[in-house]
């Protein structure tokens, strides 16, 4: 049972996080390798790193029928700054743009916290449920009845967006006051400062009152069956 409940719980874990890391780290990533290892300009490396959105967004939309939003969302940025970079030689611009991805997928995950369906949610899910049976019913119980509990995913979420637009708009003002190879490097640190503060952030705030509010639902459903073997015996 307990091989079975881990087995289940990694594959819940890569099916959330495989298709980001395909939608988000893969266009970043080969972005920084194609300019920065192979010598590409711009103009290139952006067009060559929208390659694997492009053909997500494709596949999602005529395959699945539905729109991937994390490939929709990166297509749509890298589309934006090869029309920054044909019209402008800037470096700083160059730099700005480099914080589209952060600011675009905030501001989406603070519309879907605005519209009650926090994006975040299938990103942290696993690691609360771990992919057992009685936690996954537990949370859609709570999802459902408990209003602290909705509250706390819409806070998981919130904490998230803040962060990236706070990350976004930290790297544009350093670019336009900042020596620009000074930027280059510093663009790194701020982002991964971001990403760090919100993991704090939303577990102290979000995820861990969470994980003891499944707990306790674990727990209250599981007394009624525990009293009836008792009986029983």
């Amino acid at each position: 049972m307990t091989t079975k409940t881990s087995t289940t719980g990694k594959a819940s874990k890569q099916s959330t996080f495989g298709p980001l890391i395909v939608d988000v780290a893969v266009p970043v990533g080969s972005y920084y390798l194609f300019k920065e290892a192979f010598g590409a300009g711009t103009f290139a490396a952006l067009a060559l790193s929208s390659v694997v959105p492009a053909v997500r967004t494709a596949w999602s939309v005529v395959k699945e029928r539905k729109a991937n939003v994390f490939a929709a969302l990166i297509l749509v940025v890298n589309v934006v700054s090869l029309a920054l970079s044909f019209l402008s030689g800037d470096p700083r611009l160059m730099l700005v743009k480099d914080s589209g991805v952060s600011s675009v997928i905030g501001i989406a995950v603070l519309v879907s916290v605005a519209m009650g369906r926090p994006m975040m949610t299938e990103a942290f899910k696993p690691f609360l449920t771990r992919g057992d049976t009685a936690r996954e019913a537990a949370w859609e119980r709570l999802t459902v009845g408990s209003a602290a509990f909705r509250r706390l995913e819409r806070l998981f979420s919130g904490v998230w967006g803040v962060a990236l637009l706070a990350e976004c708009a930290a790297r544009i003002v350093g670019a336009y006051t900042l020596p620009v190879d000074t930027m280059v490097w510093l663009g790194s640190v701020v982002l991964a400062g971001a990403i760090t503060l919100a993991f704090l952030v939303s577990r102290k705030a979000a995820a861990e009152p969470m994980a003891r509010m499944l707990t306790a639902e674990v727990n209250a459903a599981a007394e009624p069956v525990r009293g009836e073997v008792a009986i029983a015996a």
